[in-house]
């Protein structure tokens, strides 16, 4: 249709996009050298991506500043005097009159009660007291209020709602969520994924309502079909929302010979959220009680219990919707209560006090990232999967489960954006800049006039960075205050070239900090001992009873370690290990330290390989080691006292975990007829092959692996060793040992050499 009926290409469109192109380069191109020069090299900014990096450093500063509070209630298990003994869960919401305080009643910054928060504060001898008081009071409805709810289905997924439940389902990044997206459009399983639009086109609509027919019946399918219209005003809507391709919608389980791993996952999300925009409303009741007790010379104790009823699923037999907090969508489950009436009287089966303390503002997973950034306008949905990864691979945040932990590097570059590029960094100003290319878009705007004073203009970039960025004091910018010591000085985080390091004053006591310790777990007390361990550092341990050279206490960015032979000397490379978790810096004695100085250590030689078995220490723990292959260790007592044959028996056993784990084997055909090795049917990462141990020849798509037979796997392996010789690869060729690369000479010990 599309070639049938051409249209002239608008030009607004093409304006808009040029003048994006060209806004990023200059972002890019004029603040990122200020960053090298300033703070450390192999850092960037961007226009949207300095932005985002703010949000999530003003987030983890809301942590930083975050005082817990705590406060207490009382729960009540009540008994409603029934034949099915049904009860009550309720909890205490008032008390004489007053509601009782919760978490939102407290500053987050001073951790007390908010000056006009008009409430009742329990403290742990209170609340105990009233809950044993209560136990033998009589509980009367006072209240009963029953409402229906309508719940409706969510729109079709476009881009960045695919990434935000893909990460709050599948716990995907957005990278990978985009990867699987994007195999599954290019070989013709949806529709293009990379969209604005939430609209489906009648085919897709005429399809998604009749596979919910058949799968649900016509009870779940609204006499008319939904339609849903985007509300943004800068929507890209060339394409349709992201559905399955196709007149007929296939279902995950009839592709599932065909889709594996993350491509099945992410196509069974997007087929579930399409069939069930084209469902029924999902009904139901909420029922809420308000129960009254005597609570003595306290007043009359409010209690209140809830409770929801799914009357109709509608859409929900199709799909359910994420949510960012775990806890809401336990709250949100359906839960019955029993028949209650107002003035019946209710007993307290048991009573409790329980203890809450305030939670700190949760720190940004990519998922509610990429929520905050549409919401305010921000970006494009299809560019922040990579935004993102930009984020992590500048070392600007690391991942902390599915939480973007900021390093200081984060902390130290929007510092200095913040202090003279401030408008760059406001999400206000980004989002405004949007809004100004979607209006050149629409013709309202030109773009010249508009960039020109973005970079010329009296306050614009180039301005500013000519006049201004040597100006710029590199220690202020990258020095994070975190508070002051005993002698009035200050104690802050720097960011160096090789990493953040505490410090005392200017000049003074400076240790690394550990890439193990978060921002906001960094409080005064923490770098105060970090301090004191530095100062305990380079202190002589003893001398090695073996090479008589001095042993070394240290401390670095992955914690304490020590240190035999001297980093000065041209023909001396020094040995490290890290302590272990048993070992302190405090305690450490020399033979503890000629122990984890002796690792890596040979235990022999293989039986069958010749090739030395090795134990040694590692940054994910202790292993054991044979040519290529490992297993992991127990701990550093397994380390300490393995032997070769234990360590033989472990390294026989299959891995069973990790990435690096072999692949799960389907069936054994038998022998190969040529070389008599044997031919196994196996389940890799990208679906099932045949393999004589040499040569892998995947299973055809659509082909049964049950229906492989050993005469079909040699005729595999066949064809695939065929296809690689005739590329000139020879799969039966020995391959080369790996060359182990000389050590570099020190360019310090070189100097030394010269002068």
């Amino acid at each position: 249709e599309a070639l049938d009926n051409p249209r002239e290409i608008d030009t607004d469109l093409v304006e808009a996009q040029e003048t994006r192109r060209i806004l990023d380069r200059l972002y890019g191109y004029e603040v990122s050298p200020v960053l090298w020069r300033k703070v450390k090299p192999r850092l960037s900014a961007g226009r949207v991506q300095s932005a985002a990096l703010s949000l999530v450093v003003d987030r983890e500063r809301a942590r930083i500043r975050f005082v817990s509070s705590g406060y207490w209630d009382v729960d009540a298990s009540l008994n409603t005097g029934t034949v099915s003994e049904e009860s009550v869960r309720a909890r205490l919401a008032e008390l004489g009159g007053k509601r009782l305080a919760t978490g939102r009643d407290f500053d987050q910054e001073v951790g007390e009660l908010r000056s006009d928060a008009d409430v009742v504060l329990l403290d742990q001898t209170d609340a105990e007291a009233l809950a044993e008081q209560l136990k033998q009071a009589s509980f009367v409805v006072s209240e009963v209020n029953e409402r229906p709810y309508t719940q409706r289905p969510p729109a079709p997924f476009i881009t960045s709602t695919l990434q935000q439940e893909a990460g709050r389902k599948l716990r995907f990044t957005a990278a990978r969520t985009m990867q699987a997206a994007q195999s599954l459009y290019e070989n013709g399983y949806i529709t293009y994924m990379r969209t604005d639009s939430i609209n489906l086109s009648e085919q897709a609509i005429t399809a998604a309502r009749r596979q919910a027919t058949d799968l649900y019946g016509a009870d779940y399918i609204p006499d008319s079909p939904r339609r849903y219209k985007t509300d943004s005003k800068g929507a890209q809507e060339a394409h349709e929302a992201i559905r399955p391709a196709g007149e007929t919608f296939r279902t995950p389980e009839q592709l599932g010979r065909e889709l594996d791993g993350d491509r099945s996952r992410v196509y069974e999300l997007i087929w579930q959220r399409t069939v069930a925009s084209q469902m029924k409303d999902a009904t139901g009741l909420r029922t809420n009680v308000r129960l009254e007790a005597d609570a003595g010379d306290r007043g009359t104790a409010v209690f209140t219990a809830s409770g929801k009823v799914i009357t109709f699923p509608g859409f929900l037999r199709a799909y359910v919707e994420g949510s960012d907090d775990p806890d809401a969508e336990l709250e949100d489950q359906e839960r019955l209560l029993p028949a209650l009436t107002a003035q019946q009287r209710l007993t307290a089966d048991s009573t409790a006090a329980r203890g809450h303390e305030t939670q700190a503002p949760a720190r940004f997973t990519e998922a509610s990232l990429v929520r905050d950034l549409e919401e305010r306008g921000i970006g494009r949905p299809s560019t922040y999967a990579s935004i993102i990864q930009t984020i992590i691979d500048r070392d600007y945040a690391w991942k902390q489960s599915s939480a973007l932990v900021p390093t200081f590097t984060a902390f130290a570059v929007v510092q200095l954006l913040e202090q003279h590029f401030s408008e760059l960094v406001n999400p206000e100003f980004t989002a405004s800049m949007e809004a100004k290319l979607d209006d050149i878009s629409e013709g309202q705007l030109e773009s010249r006039p508009y960039l020109k004073e973005f970079y010329f203009g009296s306050d614009g970039l180039q301005n500013r960075i000519a006049l201004g960025w040597e100006a710029i004091d590199a220690r202020a910018v990258s020095s994070i205050e975190l508070c002051t010591s005993e002698d009035g000085e200050t104690i802050a985080v720097r960011v160096g070239r090789y990493g953040p390091y505490v410090q005392i004053g200017d000049d003074g006591q400076r240790a690394t900090v550990p890439d193990d310790i978060v921002p906001d777990e960094l409080t005064c007390a923490r770098a105060l001992e970090l301090l004191a361990d530095a100062a305990r550092g380079d202190q002589i341990v003893g001398e090695h009873p073996t090479t008589h050279l001095p042993i070394k206490l240290k401390t670095g960015r992955f914690g304490p370690y020590v240190e035999m032979g001297d980093d000065e000397k041209e023909d001396e490379t020094p040995r490290r290990a890290s302590l272990w978790p048993t070992m302190t810096m405090e305690a450490l004695t020399l033979d503890e330290a000629v122990q984890i100085l002796s690792f890596p250590k040979s235990l022999g030689a293989h039986p069958m390989t010749k090739v030395d078995v090795l134990v040694q220490d590692g940054p994910n723990g202790p292993y054991v080691k044979a040519d290529t292959e490992t297993r992991s260790l127990r701990d550093h007592d397994h380390l300490a006292s393995i032997d070769l044959p234990g360590a033989l028996e472990l390294l026989a056993q299959p891995k069973t975990r990790g990435r690096r784990s072999g692949p799960a084997e389907i069936a054994s055909l038998g022998e190969h007829p040529d070389n008599g090795e044997p031919v196994r049917l196996l389940n890799g990462r990208f679906g099932p092959y045949v393999t004589d141990g040499t040569v892998n020849a995947s299973i055809p798509k659509g082909s049964d692996p049950a229906s492989i037979t050993i005469d079909v796997a040699v005729d595999l392996i066949a064809a695939r060793e065929q296809k690689l010789r005739d590329q000139g690869k020879d799969p039966r060729a020995p391959k080369p040992k790996r060359q182990r690369r000389a050590a570099k000479k020190k360019p310090a010990a070189r100097k030394k050499k010269a002068s």
